[in-house]
């Protein structure tokens, strides 16, 4: 039995989400996870996930262990107490602690696959339900946003404090994602950001209710086949991710070279001050722009089009 999970991208909104101001995800169908699960000869749960080096059998991990909390947390929630012999083989292409929701894809696709094996499939629903719990063992007060995009492959528009909302892109298009390779220290840029807030608190406000208008613009825009114009407000959110401080030398040579290279426009992804960047571009350019990322130092780059 097999099952796959996309990961996601922030396109607005980030940081001004903590303020409670909307944020805007979508999926990134071309970063994948596989989830296969087959008998096993050997007794107990196995598990094979080479992209984090783990082969072994489920009573040896902690409790608290993503994969085994996954695994778990599904006997728990259909009722099974006598372990099944088989074995999970897990393949990832998202990497992992870059901002690309690599945790929530493995638990997705996890449940997905395991249920189905189990003969008690799992709704969109339960799923969304199921993977938030796990996004709270590890991330402590996760925003939803992860688990919500990528079980319903959709884009989301995220408010804290409110039901998650998924819309759909009245037009494809294209985003080129260009990794910086530096891992991305969120805890520290948001409580740096909370420190800026707290000195400052007028300033960031009117910062964030900026933002706030671009990801509402953002969706406007995606909703009605206007993607042309999400390139102007990735510059202009840029700006103000910028003033918070969260960008940094590395992101700030990837977004020149990508505007340079012909992108509509350009922003970090995330956290901030490592991790991801990306860009708006024509169809046609995203070849050029992403060979320009990769000349300009970024340690992988991902062309995904968003529908």
């Amino acid at each position: 039995m097999k099952a796959s999970a996309p990961g996601k991208i922030i396109l607005f909104g980030e940081h001004a989400v903590v303020y409670n101001r909307p944020a805007l995800a979508v999926p990134v169908d071309q970063a994948q996870v596989e989830v296969e699960v087959t008998d096993s000869d050997k007794s107990g749960v196995w598990i094979d996930a080479p992209m984090v080096e783990l082969h072994g059998e489920l009573s040896t991990l902690p409790d608290d262990h993503p994969i085994a909390a996954v695994i778990l947390k599904l006997f728990q929630h259909l009722g099974i107490s006598q372990h099944p012999n088989i074995l999970l083989t897990i393949r990832s292409t998202i990497p992992v602690a870059a901002g690309l929701g690599s945790g929530a894809a493995v638990s997705v696709a996890m449940f997905r696959a395991l249920s189905s094996y189990l003969s008690h499939p799992l709704s969109d629903e339960q799923v969304n339900g199921l993977v938030f719990e796990i996004e709270k063992l590890h991330h402590g007060t996760p925003s939803g946003i992860d688990n919500t995009v990528i079980t319903y492959n959709k884009p989301v528009f995220y408010m804290k404090h409110k039901p998650v909302e998924t819309f759909t892109c009245g037009k494809p298009f294209t985003i080129v994602i260009g990794d910086t390779g530096v891992p991305a220290p969120t805890k520290e840029s948001v409580g740096d950001v909370r420190r800026l807030w707290l000195h400052n608190e007028n300033r960031f406000e009117e910062m964030f209710n900026e933002i706030a208008q671009i990801s509402t613009m953002a969706r406007r825009f995606i909703e009605t086949g206007h993607p042309e114009h999400l390139g102007e407000l990735m510059d202009q959110n840029q700006e103000f991710l910028k003033q918070m401080t969260v960008s940094s030398p590395e992101l700030d040579v990837l977004i020149y070279a990508a505007r340079r290279a012909g992108a509509l426009g350009a922003k970090l992804s995330g956290g901030g001050r490592g991790g991801n960047m990306i860009a708006l571009v024509d169809q046609a350019a995203a070849e050029s722009v992403a060979a320009s990322l990769t000349s300009a130092g970024a340690k992988r780059t991902i062309i995904t089009e968003i529908k």
